[in-house]
């Protein structure tokens, strides 16, 4: 054993490579922000600001505006969250509180599986077996009745942005809700034990005590999920319809920027197309890594308004 506040060399080389590995992170995001806005600049000296205003995008014209991709991305995201978060929160706490072991387990396994399947499969089975059904049964259903509405208005094709949404939903599903499963496990049982003793219900004890002691866990679980779902690409591309009109209605085939990315980057074959697509890589990059940075900074707010609670 070294002396006391003496490094020894196992602690010297330990400390520098954990010290390297930390700053490879932010080594490696500077270089992907640099290389997408040194790629993007053409575009981003030429349409400037308005290339996030301007609906416009015509290869053949040059002429690139990214509106509504982002707007596709943003809504589609929006539906899935809408979605996702309170089923697997409901999920989360049957599976901790109520499912007995021989039910949980099996039902927690069946969650995780999910989470493996691969995201073309997911649009595989949206294309061929959601989509058809949204357009026989659902969509009509909705048009008839909140037709009036201009969120549920369009030809009922079954693809387009609502479509995308639920399928966007299904899969960060099992992301959150095995998340808000292990925050919920984490409770100390003391503390469920004496909210017990003084007589609160089920219900309450998982209002006050559960759900309380885990909502920092509750909120990253549904960023992780809403990181998954900005930049999810093979199964929106599958459903959403691909098209670059900006339209209210959630029946009507849109775009986002991961599937535009992937459906037309192969095809960028002049300077200025290729370099306006890298922009909306770049847009994402910054929309992704911005959202995250909020979600830091309203965990710690949450973190520092319990502690002094």
């Amino acid at each position: 054993m070294g002396k006391p506040g003496k490094i020894s060399g196992g602690d010297l080389v330990f400390k520098t490579l954990t010290g390297f590995c930390a700053a490879a992170v932010l080594i490696i995001m500077a270089g992907l922000f640099y290389e997408l806005l040194r790629l993007s600049w053409p575009s981003v000296q030429k349409f400037g600001l308005s290339f996030f205003t301007r609906n416009a995008w015509n290869p053949v014209t040059q002429d690139f505006g990214a509106l509504s991709s982002i707007w596709g991305t943003l809504v589609s995201t929006a539906i899935a969250m809408l979605i996702a978060v309170p089923l697997s929160l409901v999920i989360a706490l049957f599976l901790v509180e109520l499912a007995p072991p021989a039910i949980a387990k099996p039902v927690g396994y069946a969650i995780e599986l999910l989470a493996a399947i691969p995201s073309i499969i997911f649009g595989m089975w949206g294309l061929f077996v959601f989509a058809p059904y949204m357009a026989e049964r659902v969509q009509p259903f909705l048009s008839e009745r909140l037709g009036f509405i201009p969120l549920f208005s369009g030809p009922p094709i079954g693809i387009g942005m609502f479509s995308a949404g639920i399928i966007l939903a299904l899969m960060i599903l099992p992301f959150i809700s095995a998340v808000m499963r292990d925050v919920f496990q984490m409770v100390p049982p003391m503390l469920k034990e004496s909210a017990f003793g003084m007589g609160s219900t089920t219900w309450e004890t998982t209002r006050s005590v559960t759900m309380r002691y885990g909502v920092s866990g509750l909120i990253g679980a549904s960023f992780l999920g809403l990181g998954r779902a900005l930049g999810e690409t093979m199964a929106v591309t599958f459903v959403i319809g691909n098209d670059h009109s900006l339209s209210l209605g959630l029946f009507n085939p849109a775009n986002t920027i991961a599937s535009t990315l992937a459906n037309e980057f192969a095809e960028a074959s002049e300077p200025m197309y290729l370099s306006a697509l890298v922009e909306l890589g770049l847009v994402l990059l910054i929309l992704t890594v911005g959202i995250q940075v909020l979600a830091q900074l309203w965990l710690r707010r949450i973190r520092h308004g319990m502690g002094g609670a």
